[in-house]
């Protein structure tokens, strides 16, 4: 495969992301799906493989801007000398930077989105009859009392638990039908080290951990960074 190849196929898998987009968006001088005539296989494999792609740009991590979009194009197949393999390589290497800063940054600001809306749920939370915020930060609420062996840091506990964010949505547990999960407390988060030792055998807590005595502000799964963290848990046994 020549330069003129490789350079002609990486700006058509780009510049075909747009295109499925642009054809329903009602952009000016583009036609709608309706207006489209394929009069050959040629067309077809052009229209479908725009269509198919284009999608993508739903969710691109950048203000779409149809005209610049369209120019590009028009560029590598009207004229495809005026951008040889080295700017090529210069140019996707810049939108690839571009794009990763995009992401940074977006990522920043909802994890400090996290961090604030944390701190008013928190706030909120700790004024309610029955919750008990600790000098760490941690909240809990006693939903049933056991009277069996209270935890040390060093024991192995076994549990029933579900975890949820300050949305309601669960990202994790074994209350429905799955099998208790067994751990030392030394090894799991702050928030499940420090929790649990406020529990006896057969305890049912909720405990309501800020993002310092949980992931931090990393991304864990899907759990966002910088996310409150809410558990309902069963101390079932303590060795």
């Amino acid at each position: 495969m020549n330069n003129k190849q490789i350079i002609t196929l990486a700006v058509v898998a780009v510049a075909a992301l747009a295109v499925g987009y642009f054809i329903g968006s009602g952009t000016t001088g583009i036609k709608s799906e309706g207006q489209i005539t394929m009069n050959n296989q040629d067309d077809s494999l052009n229209y479908f493989l725009g269509l198919n792609m284009g999608y993508s740009l739903v969710e691109a991590p950048w203000e779409v801007d149809a005209e610049l979009i369209n120019a590009g194009i028009a560029q590598v197949v009207d004229d495809s000398s005026a951008f040889d393999i080295m700017t090529a390589q210069s140019v996707f290497r810049d939108l690839n930077v571009a794009i990763s800063d995009i992401q940074a940054a977006k990522a920043e600001v909802a994890s400090m989105e996290n961090i604030e809306k944390g701190i008013t749920y928190l706030e909120d939370n700790g004024i309610r009859e029955g919750v008990t915020t600790t000098a760490s930060g941690l909240q809990y609420e006693v939903v049933t009392e056991g009277d069996g062996t209270r935890p040390t840091a060093e024991s192995t506990v076994s549990v029933y638990y579900e975890g949820t964010l300050i949305d309601g949505t669960v990202f994790d547990g074994n209350f429905d039908g799955g099998e208790p999960i067994s751990f030392p407390l030394n090894g799991v988060i702050p928030g499940w080290t420090e929790g649990l030792q406020l529990m006896t055998a057969g305890s049912t807590y909720m405990l309501y951990i800020p993002s310092n005595l949980g992931y931090g502000p990393r991304d864990s799964g899907p759990i966002p960074g910088n996310s409150v963290l809410i558990f309902k848990i069963q101390l079932l046994s303590v060795e």
